[in-house]
């Protein structure tokens, strides 16, 4: 069974290559923002997948290496995709899906809750294209209010 890339695929072919990033966190409502920097390399799989492998300081942990991985499953009809890292025990399983005008990949996930209570919570990434060489990545937390709560911010941009 050969898979053939279908548009959503090309769509992901975009993230290939050299990105350097800026990332700002917010850790708790009480402490100012965190920034950190560092590097991803992304490379495709059989222009189905791609896979995406970041190294640099990482908000309230130091130094991590990340890998990210996305495809789209059009069983599903779906964007599916796993994130680990240095820094965590926890495997990040995603599905989400890209917006009308094809620029923000919505990505949603379950993981430990950031208030280290043992609990789980719901997270939404985003990823949106500002040019070819700009993306932004935003993260969010539903919240006990119901309520999605923006706590990072990275600005991808494509070496030259």
């Amino acid at each position: 069974m050969q898979a053939k890339p279908q548009n959503q695929h090309h769509w992901l072919q975009k993230l290939v290559g050299e990105w350097i990033y800026e990332t700002e966190a917010t850790m708790g409502a009480d402490q100012p923002p965190e920034k950190a920097t560092g590097t991803e390399s992304v490379r495709s799989l059989g222009g189905l997948w791609i896979l995406a492998e970041g190294q640099g300081e990482m908000p309230g942990c130091g130094a991590a290496t990340m890998i990210m991985t996305l495809g789209y499953d059009p069983h599903k009809q779906q964007y599916v995709g796993t994130w680990i890292g240095s820094m965590m025990t926890h495997l990040w399983v995603y599905d989400g899906k890209l917006d009308a005008d094809e620029r923000v990949l919505t990505l949603n996930s379950e993981g430990p809750a950031m208030t280290g209570e043992g609990k789980m919570a719901k997270y939404r990434d985003a990823i949106e294209f500002k040019s070819d060489d700009h993306r932004v990545l935003t993260s969010h937390m539903l919240g006990d209010d119901g309520q999605w709560h923006k706590f990072m911010t990275a600005n991808y941009r494509r070496k030259q």
